[in-house]
């Protein structure tokens, strides 16, 4: 089953903004580590896009989720090369994938349908259908006693519209709990710009959080959901996720765009922006780029792929002395070691 799709609304409504800058790659930023460009890929099926995310489960298997609903998965020490199998069909679009950490089942964002929850036999269930209802459910951390925090990107633009949020530039995201015990969804903060991947400290006093409209890693603690600005990113984050010993990855598919900034104090030229066809519109670059921060912020290590090798990089995760990536555009997803 396929579930319908959203329509965007026709016009943004932008706010005046100041105008940013965005800093350049230097210092912990250089491109000094280049070996994204050198990722081992492992393709998906023909004619299958868009390997947003990535997790490695208990049994071994490297999972990731399709624009045409489906998750895949590939035995972790697989060749380069190796087609994957189909584990399940959501019928919409899968996102962000986390553990259940009580009984390994998955917990995967799909924006279209809400919070998933399938188990290691492909079966699909629906979660979020008391309380809050997410609108692009987009990224997840799951706590030890099963609630989910994730991210509810916009509640204006569906995901195939992306670009018109982030060119309105209105908080139109939020932090959303799903409540296994009670199965309600609750508001945990709202007035985001675009929040994307989340993560739980290794304590679960807080979220690590960041927004892609306005390129910053914040901190929102639990459970009063106050907000410390961490750092202003020189790239547009989207996924993120824990090590487990208080260090996080972040996906960043694009260095920041100077002409897409210069057109924050300008709310009237936005709009008329959104309006262009795709192709002339402003683009992310053809830039592979993670970064590796701890809880303060600070950057550990970044790795670069400055020919756009494997680029539009959405998903990271850490398994063992490997970092495989999953990408919002990509046919495959890939893996490059880390020592």
């Amino acid at each position: 089953m396929v579930v319908p799709r959203p329509h965007a609304p026709w016009l943004i409504r932008p706010v005046r903004e100041p105008a940013t800058v965005p800093p350049p790659l230097d210092g912990p930023w250089a491109p000094t580590d280049t070996r994204l460009d050198a990722a081992e890929l492992l393709p998906l099926p023909a004619g299958a896009t868009g390997p947003e995310d990535v997790l490695v489960d208990p049994a071994g298997r490297l999972i990731s989720g399709a624009e045409d609903g489906r998750l895949w998965w590939w035995p972790v020490d697989a060749p380069p090369g190796t087609g994957p199998r189909l584990l399940a069909e959501t019928g919409g679009r899968p996102l962000g994938i986390e553990l259940d950490p009580r009984d390994g089942s998955l917990v995967v964002c799909d924006a279209y349908r809400g919070l998933l929850r399938v188990t290691p036999d492909g079966a699909v269930r629906e979660l979020t259908g008391v309380g809050a209802r997410p609108h692009l459910a987009d990224n997840a951390a799951v706590a030890r006693d099963g609630t989910v925090y994730f991210t509810d990107s916009s509640y204006r633009f569906p995901v195939s519209h992306w670009k018109r949020d982030l060119l309105e530039h209105r908080p139109n995201g939020r932090v959303l709990a799903y409540h296994p015990g009670t199965g309600r969804t609750d508001v945990v903060r709202d007035g985001l710009y675009f929040p994307n991947g989340i993560a739980l400290t290794p304590d679960e006093s807080a979220l690590m959080l960041v927004e892609t409209a306005t390129h910053r890693l914040v901190r929102l603690t639990l459970p009063d959901a106050e907000v410390t600005v961490l750092a202003d990113l020189p790239a547009y984050p989207d996924n993120l996720t824990g090590v487990g010993d208080g260090t996080y990855w972040i996906a960043l598919p694009s260095p920041r765009l100077a002409a897409m900034e210069r057109l924050l104090p300008h709310p009237r030229l936005r709009q008329l922006v959104a309006l262009l066809p795709a192709a002339v519109q402003p683009k992310p670059l053809r830039y592979g780029l993670v970064a590796l921060v701890d809880g303060a912020g600070r950057v550990l290590r970044t790795l670069h792929g400055p020919r756009g090798g494997y680029h539009m990089i959405t998903g990271v995760r850490q398994h063992g002395d490997q970092l495989w990536l999953g990408s919002l555009t990509a046919t495959g997803v890939a893996r490059v070691p880390l020592a």
